[in-house]
């Protein structure tokens, strides 16, 4: 009797859509990511309009392989940058678009591109994200639409927005967190010399004046100081001291150098802990409670539920590495560097 074998699951499809005068770095940025990931989980097609020569926002041209067929037969479709942002796009490229949307397809856009998201109607009453420099002009044109320029991106289940070009890392690494778990986005972030979770959001980069007291200053070496310490109850104060600086100077350079709180990003980081704990080792849920500082399993399940909309053990799994990827599993919506935490 032939012994019977399982059938591979079907590769994820994802559809660039690259439209004319595309900004190269954020083409660049999902090709990058989605194949470095090991194993091919994801099949990567770039299309256009047409297929054929598709010119770039440097002046050189981009060959991509279909037209927007390849976008009606993607699971996931994404948008990168162009110029200008705020030019007319054609009928049929809105109507692949919002057809995609329609079909409950994941649809994603990197800086600029969520221009054309929100043209196609596909943002409405969504949060969404984009360059600093033009959350103003999204939000004034499409006012539908709740931008908010602080963030690397936001994560609204089906539909997904980044800040600026890099921000397109950010939020490519985090749909592999998504759709893979935290051990496999951490590979492909450390194969790309990439960090796999960013502090802060756009905060960071918008042009403003620095504080007389702020230039040469870097909280670094105390940001992994206490990454080697999440077990224990840290405290303001113990950062500040750390960083020899008085707690409310601390707290400000804090804000100032990542764009968060330390408080936030101390939670953050602890459920980054959290689920890498969760994917890789079996121990009790009691145990990774304290081994990433957040005390008792009742308080690692709130913090779960809040952050990412499911508990532990969910969590463990769907991500624990006999699990299958599941690239329609439900998902809370997140913002910023990394899910929401509160």
């Amino acid at each position: 009797m032939r012994e019977e074998t399982a059938t591979p699951a079907a590769p994820h499809r994802v559809a660039v859509l690259v439209l004319d005068d595309v900004l190269p770095l954020d083409l660049g940025i999902p090709a990058q990511v989605f194949i470095a990931v090991p194993g091919d989980p994801y099949e990567l097609i770039l299309c256009g309009r047409t297929a054929g020569s598709v010119r770039t926002a440097a002046g050189f041209a981009v060959t991509v392989a279909a037209g927007l067929e390849a976008v009606r037969g993607a699971d996931t479709v994404v948008v990168p940058g162009y110029a200008p942002h705020l030019r007319e796009l054609s009928a049929d490229v809105l109507a692949a678009l919002a057809g995609a949307h329609a079909r409950g397809r994941r649809l994603v856009s990197i800086c600029t591109g969520a221009f054309a998201l929100a043209a196609a109607g596909v943002l409405d009453g969504r949060k969404a994200t984009t360059h600093w420099k033009y959350a103003h002009e999204l939000a004034a044109r499409h006012p539908r639409v709740s931008v908010d320029p602080r963030v690397l991106y936001v994560d609204e289940g089906q539909v997904l927005t980044s800040a600026g070009v890099a921000a397109g890392i950010d939020l490519c690494l985090h749909l592999v967190r998504r759709d893979l778990g935290a051990r496999t986005a951490n590979q492909v972030a450390r194969s790309l010399v990439s960090a796999p979770h960013r502090d802060g959001g756009q905060a960071q980069y918008i042009e403003r004046p620095l504080a007389p007291e702020a230039p040469g200053v870097t909280l670094a070496s105390t940001r992994a100081w206490a990454l080697a310490r999440l077990h224990e109850p840290l405290t303001v104060p113990q950062l500040a001291a750390h960083a020899h600086l008085a707690p409310r100077t601390f707290a400000r350079r804090f804000v100032t150098e990542t764009g968060t709180t330390p408080l936030r990003w101390l939670l953050t980081a602890r459920l980054d802990r959290a689920r890498e704990l969760l994917e890789s080792t079996e121990l009790a849920v009691d145990h990774i409670a304290d081994r990433c500082g957040l005390g008792s399993p009742s308080n690692l399940r709130l913090h779960f539920r809040r952050a990412l909309g499911t508990t532990p053990t969910a969590y463990r799994a769907a991500f624990a590495p006999t699990a299958r990827p599941d690239f329609g599993r439900a998902h809370a919506p997140a913002t910023a560097a990394g899910p929401s935490a509160t």
